[in-house]
């Protein structure tokens, strides 16, 4: 099993990382293969809804975004974690969410998700809902922990002091290490849920 892990933070050392490594010290012991794909600080523009994808089956502008299709496509489980800015994520990586989360259009379901969020202080809760709407619109099962998923700490480094912190993080692989091999046991037996064709309403007549 796998995980790919994307750190939204523009310092690839920094507390977000912290966040991350805390969880693949579990994920390790749980015989899951992890790899981080580091975002952040990388070149990435929105999405421009040209629809190219559509017919391409790839973004238009071929960047971090296309390569890290084909191993989200492969993996079970997908972590992403952001810094806090002005309560909300790191622009850089919602840029890359939405472009990676539209232009591949294979089948999302039963994969895990799970967001990090790190912060010095506040905006935590508000930057943990806005990441998880990318796994809730495409059926991907949300994975939690004994605390939302978030970590503090300003300076690198400082979030290896915060202990719950920590905690939360290795509770929250044990739960998605879980989640992941039940899913795959039960896609065995049972395959996955029955898929209807989408209905699309608009307003506008």
């Amino acid at each position: 099993m796998k995980v790919l892990m994307i750190n939204g933070s523009p310092h690839a050392k920094g507390n977000t990382y912290t966040a991350l490594a805390e969880m693949e010290k579990v994920f390790s012991q749980e015989g899951i293969e992890t790899e981080i794909v580091h975002v952040g600080n990388k070149d990435i523009r929105g999405c421009i809804a040209c629809y190219s994808c559509s017919d391409k089956g790839r973004c238009v502008f071929d960047d971090l975004v296309n390569e890290t299709a084909p191993k989200f496509e492969e993996c079970d489980g997908l972590v992403v974690a952001s810094p806090v800015y002005y309560a909300s994520a790191n622009a850089t990586l919602i840029a890359f969410l939405d472009r990676l989360f539209y232009s591949t259009h294979f089948d999302k379901r039963m994969k895990v998700g799970a967001s990090v969020v790190a912060a010095r202080r506040g905006g935590l809760s508000a930057t943990f809902d806005e990441l998880n709407k990318y796994f809730t619109i495409c059926g991907m099962p949300v994975a939690s922990s004994q605390y939302w998923n978030s970590i503090h700490g300003r300076a690198p480094g400082e979030a290896a002091q915060d202990r719950e912190g920590l905690q939360t993080m290795r509770t929250l692989a044990r739960n998605m290490a879980f989640l992941m091999k039940s899913i795959a046991l039960g896609k065995e037996q049972f395959g996955l849920p029955e898929k209807e064709a989408p209905e699309q309403m608009n307003f506008i007549r």
